[in-house]
């Protein structure tokens, strides 16, 4: 049950990202890409409709709602269109993540900004 479960997960973060390259397709109906932006923004935002904190409903939007959505716009979408961007997406999860350059990013980040603030308190100081 639970190995059924992450592949379900994997499945629908698949078809998100293709729904997010579907979007940018010229070859998509005007009509899909709208709506394909609408799920894969609800999908990808941190904001839901009903409330995770509220019992059972508030995960019934991530379980049963965001599905339908999925299903109904690649419904939409031309099938020969949207097996290109599943493949397109699932090149995109297999691709290796590298730990280091995230670090080396994040360590800029904080230089950044502690230079920032370093030169804003300066110039308040004055």
């Amino acid at each position: 049950m639970k190995d059924r479960l992450r592949s379900w997960a994997r499945v629908i973060k698949r078809d998100v990202h293709a729904l997010y390259l579907a979007a940018r397709d010229p070859r998509v109906p005007w009509y899909a890409r709208a709506l394909a932006v609408i799920v894969a923004g609800y999908a990808l935002s941190r904001i839901d409709l009903i409330p995770d904190f509220i019992p059972v409903w508030g995960y019934l939007d991530d379980v049963i709602i965001l599905p339908l959505g999925i299903l109904l716009v690649i419904r939409m979408i031309p099938p020969e269109i949207m097996a290109e961007h599943r493949e397109l997406a699932a090149a995109a999860q297999d691709r290796p993540v590298s730990r280091p350059a995230a670090v080396v990013i994040a360590c800029i980040w904080v230089v950044s900004m502690t230079l920032a603030g370093w030169m804003i308190y300066r110039s308040f100081a004055r």
